[in-house]
Formats: C-alpha cells, sequence, structure tokens
C-alpha cells in the first residue's frame, strides 16, 4: 500500500499543491515556516480524517478562505482508491472513497494506516493523560474497529451524562432513575474498552523494550505503566461512590476517560529522571513498536512520516533509523527536512528510490 499522488487546495498554508509520490522514499525539503509538516498532516488527515497538529477541523482552513480540500490516490492490492477529506465553515467534514461519502468515519480508519515520528511527540512526554491515551486509542483504532466504534459511542455518553450532572449541578436535584440510563450504558462500554487497553499493552510491551535497546544499544530496563481507576474496582462500583460528588461538581469523575501512562526507565518516571537523549529514544521506539504493530495486525505496511527528525536526533539514532529503511523494514516513508545536502549525504549509500521535492 502506498500513496501515489497527494493534493491540497487552501490547506493550512497551502493555496494549491501537487505531488506525484514515488512508493519508497519522498522528501520535502525548504526552509522553516514554509509548510513542509503541513504536507505530512494533509497525509495524515487522508489517513485517520484528522490532523496530528490541529484537533479542530476549520482551523486547518487557510486564512480567509471557506474551505479545505485534501485528496489522495492509494496503491493498495493494485487497485487504485480515491480519498478526499472536505471542510467547510458551517457543513460537517465529508470524507470520500471513489467520490462516495462514508456513513461512518470509523469505517475508513484502518483502511490506509499512517504512523508519525515528530518532534512534537515530546508531547507524550510532557502534557496530561489525554495525549497519551490518545495515542493508544490511535493505534487500536486502526485494526480494531468495534473498538473505535465503542470509544466513539463512549464519548457521547460521557457529554450526555455530563450534560445532565450540569443540570443537576444547577437546579440542585438529583434523579437517580435519569442517571442510571447513561451508568449502563457508561460501563458496558467502558469495561470493554479498559479491558481492550490492558490486553494492547502487554503484547505492546515487550516489542518495545526491544526497539528501545536497538536505538540506545544498552540495557537499561524501561517500562509503561497503566494507570486507572477500573484496576482495583468495577465501573459499576466506582460510579456509585462517586455520586454525590459528581452531582457537586457537574462533570462525570470516574472512568476510563481517566486512564492514564506513566512512562518509566529504570523504575522511576522518565519525564523527571531520564535526560533528553533518552527521551528521544523512548518516543522513538513508541512509534518503530506502533509501527511493527499495525503491520502485523493489518498485515500492510503503514506510510511512515518523519517530520524534521534528521535536525532533531544525534547521529547514532538516525543510523539506526536508516539502516531500518535501507533494510527495507518500512514502506512508503515521507520526510522532511531543511537542508538539502544533509538529506543527499544520509542517502547516499542507501539504494532506495528516492524522490525530493522543494518547498518554496
Amino acid at each position: 500500500m502506498y500513496l501515489k499522488h497527494l493534493s491540497l487546495i487552501n490547506f493550512k498554508n497551502h493555496a494549491e499543491k501537487q505531488f506525484e509520490l514515488t512508493k519508497e522514499i519522498n522528501v520535502f525539503v525548504g526552509d522553516n515556516g514554509v509548510g513542509k509538516t503541513n504536507i505530512l498532516d494533509a497525509v495524515h488527515y487522508l489517513s485517520l480524517c484528522k490532523s496530528f497538529l490541529n484537533p479542530i477541523d476549520k482551523q486547518n482552513i487557510k486564512h480567509n478562505e471557506k474551505f479545505f480540500l485534501v485528496q489522495g490516490n492509494f496503491i493498495k492490492n493494485k487497485k487504485s482508491n480515491q480519498i478526499s477529506v472536505g471542510v467547510q465553515i458551517g457543513h460537517k467534514k465529508k470524507v470520500k472513497c471513489n467520490k462516495k461519502e462514508y456513513e461512518k468515519l470509523a469505517d475508513h480508519i484502518g483502511q490506509y494506516p499512517v504512523v508519525v515520528i515528530s518532534p512534537y511527540d515530546s508531547n507524550l512526554i510532557s502534557e496530561g493523560s489525554e495525549v497519551r491515551r490518545k495515542f493508544i486509542d490511535t493505534i487500536i483504532s486502526q485494526y480494531d474497529k468495534q473498538y473505535l466504534e465503542k470509544l466513539i459511542k463512549y464519548n457521547k455518553v460521557l457529554q450526555q451524562r455530563n450534560a445532565l450532572l450540569k443540570r443537576f449541578q444547577e437546579y440542585r436535584i438529583f434523579e437517580t432513575e435519569s442517571i442510571e440510563v447513561w451508568d449502563l450504558q457508561l460501563i458496558d462500554l467502558g469495561e470493554f474498552i479498559y479491558k481492550k487497553r490492558i490486553d494492547f499493552l502487554t503484547e505492546f510491551l515487550p516489542n518495545f523494550q526491544n526497539f528501545f535497546n536497538l536505538l540506545v544499544q544498552g540495557k537499561e530496563k524501561i517500562n509503561i505503566e497503566f494507570v486507572s481507576q477500573l484496576k482495583d474496582k468495577s465501573f459499576n462500583e466506582l460510579l456509585a461512590e462517586s455520586s454525590q460528588k459528581d452531582s457537586r461538581y457537574g462533570y462525570t469523575t470516574v472512568g476510563i476517560h481517566k486512564d492514564d501512562l506513566v512512562f518509566q526507565i529504570n523504575g522511576n518516571p522518565i519525564k523527571k529522571f531520564g535526560s533528553q537523549g533518552q527521551q528521544k529514544s523512548f518516543l522513538i521506539a513508541l512509534k518503530l513498536t506502533q509501527f511493527e504493530y499495525i503491520t502485523k495486525l493489518l498485515n500492510k505496511k503503514p506510510i511512515l512520516l518523519l517530520d524534521d527528525i534528521f535536525d532533531k536526533l544525534d547521529h547514532n539514532r538516525v543510523e539506526q533509523l536508516l539502516k531500518m529503511v535501507s533494510d527495507h523494514v518500512f514502506g512508503q516513508v515521507l520526510i522532511t527536512d531543511t537542508d538539502v545536502d544533509r538529506i543527499e549525504k544520509v542517502f547516499k549509500n542507501i539504494k532506495v528510490n528516492k524522490q525530493t521535492f522543494t518547498i518554496n
């Protein structure tokens, strides 16, 4: 599977751009601020129907324009499929395959998987739990449609329950029967999601350790601890115990929407005790494991998006990545960089088809 053609109209800073891509290495070179990362983000939109940078669709429309359109021609199993994502102010997002609109976006997720390695990955360590939940949700959703559908439904039920709790708070009332309707749905969906997350991490961790050791060529002990309120009590018990608190605060204080991941090195949080180099290796190992995991489950290689990595990583980590490129571990790769000479040196001894685009 690979992306053959990419077209952007009014997407971020690009008024109109088109690219014919090779199925191996595609490099986008240009100064900072010309929109190289936005090109990778457009590919992410075609795969996951959303940006990896800005979750608010309308904010990805070019300034002073009313819509954006991203189109791509994917080759999969020797067949061509035209995918388009369109966002217009005041209208819902439209995602189409061969000009036919999807009834549910969930039907598209996982058809054309991608993995991004970017400087923005540091948010996984520095930011709050929502970023880390989104990381595992994005991986599982690309191969498990039932998980994605239940996750979407859970968030809708949670929204309805919170709206009801807000009304209780305003009118200083609490109607047990009204809230139980949402509790039953939340419990069923939440326990399913919790179990899937546990199963995923159990399979993910051993390979993650291997990739980390490959990058650092050392034997530091790394771990991902899954933190969830459902570990010690059932969802039913948690909701019953928190009913008064929820009513007082006006929102649901317990559930799988509070789950988190604690990244550890040698038994300590990497956020506080890991060096900058260890943190970078940790994040790259996460993404490489994500790539391998999706490849194995979907039996197809995701498109790999490498954003500005040669400028941000040291020589040893770049060398390990390039060895995997030269060994054809990856399929199609899209890379951004600011230095055309560096790109030529990096790929001088790697026997893969490479195409370079200069972005102005």
